[in-house]
């Protein structure tokens, strides 16, 4: 594509030749996190594969270069990537396929994570991501692994696979919803040597991973899939009426700026101390007009209840959000406190039986897992995001923003 209207373009020629093979990967990865809709704070990786000398037996070698554990695309430097064999990650699949426990969630499918170390290169002590087979599987000299709002839009719908197949054709394959590791990275192979001309995969409730020869042409291609994905959306968004009619249309009418700005004075030094009653939170708000159009909706409170839309949206969330009905323009504080009250006590009591649902044995306790850590969402206000330091909050904010654009693609 020559332009982009759903993303941005930032590639600079004169920057990327100025560089080494790493640190265009780096430059890369920056470049793609620094547009929150690509990829949202802390999730996604990108990889290259680069010959080296290997300082052991001085030949030429395959090396991948992976994000590794921990990190920000939009701020990782050299530092943020592991380093390992390329052939000794492919050997590991032998390894594997030998295993009698081997399976999705698996004993064996586990122990491949501790095997990544053995194949660490030149003693690059940044742990490798979950994602690395996925990235050293994939056919690509450079992968990018991303979670755009639009691509989560059709990932998490019922219709991925056709629309899927009607968006992109034969350029992006599917693959159906798997936790991060070594079976997803083999069902990824093996899509891609069947089908010769796939250069991506839509992952489903998750994200894409898109590869190429060329590091530029792997940026650009990730760039087009997205755009691609949003103007899809958009033309039918349009279609259904636009804002106008987003998330069922509008029940609530906001408060003007100067009354929301006196509301939040008086609300949320109150909500923020019932929020922090096991440890201090600080709050962020959030209160732009597309965040409005969410909140005040007829749908919001179902879509809320939903909860996110893709595993990374709730890495500093929740699983939901809580959603308060309280309308601004006839509702009094003491309502809106009243409200507050009795929906975190719910939303409390929803979480201890999400968690005991799902913990495990070696689960930590559930004390160091505050239900009350999230996005308390209120038609007319705003969006409140709660975290321990500001920039958690900041990011919570920015997962539920996703979430809610995620949401009116979906929708």
């Amino acid at each position: 594509m020559s332009s982009y209207r759903f993303v941005n373009y930032s590639w600079d020629d004169a920057k990327a030749a100025s560089l080494d093979p790493v640190g265009r990967l780096v430059y890369r990865s920056n470049i793609l996190g620094a547009d929150q809709r690509i990829t949202n704070t802390g999730g996604g990786n990108t990889s290259s594969k680069l010959v080296e000398k290997d300082p052991l037996s001085g030949e030429q070698t395959e090396v991948l270069w992976v994000k590794g554990s921990g990190g920000d695309l939009r701020t990782a430097g050299r530092e943020f990537f592991s380093s390992l064999y390329q052939s000794k990650l492919v050997s590991l699949q032998k390894v594997y396929g030998e295993r009698g426990d081997k399976g999705l969630k698996s004993q064996a499918e586990d122990d491949m994570v501790a095997a990544y170390t053995h194949c660490t290169f030149n003693l690059n002590p940044r742990a490798s991501s979950i994602d690395t087979p996925l990235h050293s599987f994939v056919p690509g000299k450079h992968v990018d692994h991303m979670h755009p709002n639009a691509i989560i839009s059709i990932a998490a719908s019922k219709r991925c696979v056709e629309l899927t197949k009607e968006i992109f054709g034969g350029a992006m394959d599917y693959v159906p919803w798997m936790r991060p590791g070594f079976e997803l990275g083999l069902a990824m192979q093996e899509i891609a040597r069947n089908n010769p001309g796939t250069r991506a995969i839509m992952m489903g409730q998750h994200g894409f991973i898109a590869w190429a020869n060329d590091d530029k042409e792997c940026y650009k291609q990730t760039l087009d899939f997205i755009e691609k994905a949003a103007a899809y959306i958009d033309q039918k968004y349009q279609a259904k009426g636009g804002d106008a009619a987003a998330f069922g249309g509008g029940r609530y009418q906001s408060l003007a700026q100067e009354k929301r700005s006196e509301l939040f004075a008086a609300i949320l030094p109150w909500l923020r101390g019932q929020v922090s009653q096991q440890r201090r939170f600080i709050g962020t708000v959030q209160d732009d007009e597309k965040i409005l159009r969410f909140v005040n909706s007829h749908h919001a409170p179902r879509l809320a209840e939903l909860g996110t839309s893709c595993p990374d949206h709730f890495l500093r969330t929740k699983i939901k959000p809580l959603y308060i009905p309280w309308d601004p323009q006839h509702g009094t504080l003491a309502d809106l406190k009243k409200l507050l009250s009795e929906g975190l006590a719910k939303y409390r009591q929803d979480y201890k039986a999400y968690y005991d649902k799902c913990k495990h044995d070696n689960s930590p306790a559930m004390a160091r897992r505050e239900p009350d850590r999230g996005a308390h969402p209120r038609p007319g206000p705003d969006r409140l995001g709660q975290g321990q330091e500001r920039i958690a909050g900041d990011r919570g904010v920015l997962q539920l923003r996703g979430g809610s654009d995620a949401r009116r693609g979906g929708d």
